[in-house]
């Protein structure tokens, strides 16, 4: 029998024996032959006994590894037996814990490689595109005839390609830090009024070739954040507005300070936006109906990222008065 192959089930075989010839021995000196019988007799009972339940404990000890057999090849963990009795009940509780933890594990891990497959394909397709044009405006930039005009055209678009792709790889690489948790996030005292005006100076320039006009409604509303961070996302915000703004149009920044959370709300004068774009403009390289050729779709995505960071939150809508509006909301405690 493979029961008697354990070395544990030989070894206490091995004690029963040993005691079993002491007592039958003492009780035959002292009781004679009926007290041998009946000595005899308990012992075998006992054996009989202990090795019927001993194997069907093993019995079930093999489906039991048998079920996690099928269940390590791909079968449903709900295949385990289920056991009534003290210690395989537990053991078959933990087992199943741990199966679901298992699969919980393996089911993330295959959403991340796919998430992985798509993020670089995205990668890929972002860059090739300003990597074409680059290839053609070089090979035009090699010809002899052309005119200076055109030569220096096509140097002032190839540094706008190049500024594109820098652009592109540092905010990726902003997101991947993020998403890694080594992106490290200072926790001061932020003003309101600072904040907006460090976001807004990469794009007074542009504002101002558009003829467009930033006005703020900021008082001394403050959170407690990391300023370089929040600007990092508040600009990409303006600078949403500002390219779905027509020129001459109007971005509002305004500000306001509760008990529980320090809002900024963030708002143009475009077409606003479109209602079935709102629930997945802030998904990476997701371009909404009404998003520019030079859109990448990631900069919403890293506002969002660095904002709840920073136990905030951000929403989109359209006003009222027309225009996009986004709302940015520091909470002061854990939500």
């Amino acid at each position: 029998m493979k029961l008697f192959s354990n070395p544990e089930i030989r070894k206490v075989l091995l004690w029963l024996l040993l005691v079993s010839v002491v007592f039958c021995s003492l009780a035959f000196i002292f009781f004679g032959v009926y007290g041998f019988i009946i000595m005899l007799l308990a012992f075998v009972s006992s054996f009989v006994i202990y090795f019927y339940f001993t194997a069907e404990r093993y019995k079930q000890l093999r489906q039991m590894s048998d079920s996690i057999d099928r269940v390590l090849h791909g079968e449903d963990f709900g295949l385990i037996c289920d056991y009534s009795e003290g210690e395989l009940s537990v053991l078959q509780s933990e087992i199943r814990k741990m199966t679901a933890r298992l699969r919980e594990a393996a089911d993330s891990l295959k959403k991340d490689k796919i998430y992985l497959t798509d993020s670089i394909a995205d990668i890929s397709h972002q860059l090739r595109t300003p990597l074409t044009s680059i290839n053609i405006m070089v090979s035009m930039l090699r010809e002899q005839e052309l005119s200076y005009d055109k030569r220096t055209e096509l140097v002032y678009s190839l540094k706008s390609m190049l500024s594109r792709i820098d652009w592109l790889i540092e905010t990726l690489l902003k997101m991947s830090k993020i998403d890694a948790g080594t992106a490290f996030f200072e926790k001061k005292q932020v003003s309101v009024r600072e904040l907006i005006k460090k976001a807004s100076m990469p794009l007074e320039a542009s504002l101002d070739v558009r003829s467009q006009e930033l006005i703020t409604e900021i008082g001394d509303e403050f959170f407690c954040g990391d300023i370089a961070w929040s600007a990092e996302a508040v600009s990409n915000i303006l600078k949403n507005c500002m390219e779905h703004n027509p020129p001459g149009g109007k971005i509002y920044v305004a500000a306001r300070r509760t008990s529980v959370f320090t809002e900024i709300t963030i708002r143009d004068t475009g077409a606003g936006l479109d209602p079935d774009d709102i629930p997945r403009l802030f998904e990476r390289f997701y371009k909404g109906k009404t998003s520019t050729e030079t859109s990448v779709g990631i900069g919403l995505a890293l506002a969002r990222s660095i904002i709840a960071q920073q136990n905030g939150t951000i929403k989109a809508s359209n006003h009222p008065d027309g225009g996009a509006q986004f709302t940015i909301r520091y909470y002061f405690g854990i939500i």
